[in-house]
């Protein structure tokens, strides 16, 4: 029997070396993922949300009366479509500058993306869906976007600091344009 090649011993205690630090990469980046996976997947979400009630309009009439009526509050918003106020021109502007476009789907903006929900249709299925007015549920999806995930989207791909980063007044711009659908 011949001995053994140094050359061979040297590929076999590298081959060897390198399955070895495989093994020991892989093994633990794959039970983090795993776990990662499993804590972020489904479960119950707690989300609060305040609802504010307008006081019922009084009239001229109703005024120098000595009774008043009262209506009780509900605490369930209402899913009407209540126009956003905002100018929709100008949230054209910010829908481009903000590069939501790079990921929305949008006719008016002229964008077919399609990271994020289309935003031709899905606001207003989600909206009916979590019970909010749609100019409500556009601007919290904005500003908090993990508050309702559209079914099908991963959690944690918006970017999450459109609520500091745009003003009042483009916030309000972008709601009205998006609200609108561009019109």
């Amino acid at each position: 029997m011949a001995p053994p090649n140094r050359r061979e011993a040297k590929a076999n205690a590298g081959e060897a070396l390198l399955w070895l630090l495989f093994v020991t990469l892989l093994v633990p980046a794959g039970l983090v993922g795993w776990a990662i996976g499993h804590d972020t997947a489904g479960g119950k979400r707690t989300v609060t949300r305040t609802v504010t009630v307008a006081a019922p309009a009084t009239t001229p009439a109703t005024t120098a009366a000595t009774t008043t009526a009262t209506a009780p509050a509900t605490t369930a918003p209402a899913t009407t479509n209540a126009a956003a106020a905002g100018n929709p021109a100008q949230g054209k502007s910010v829908f481009v500058s903000s590069s939501c476009g790079a990921c929305h789907t949008f006719k008016p903006a002229g964008t077919s993306a399609t990271i994020g929900p289309d935003l031709d249709t899905k606001p207003t299925l989600d909206a009916k869906k979590d019970n909010m007015q749609l100019a409500t549920f556009i601007r919290e999806s904005i500003v908090s976007p993990n508050a309702y995930i559209s079914s099908g989207y991963p959690k944690g791909v918006m970017p999450q600091n459109f609520g500091t980063t745009l003003t009042k007044t483009q916030l309000a711009d972008l709601v009205a344009f998006i609200t609108a659908g561009g019109k």
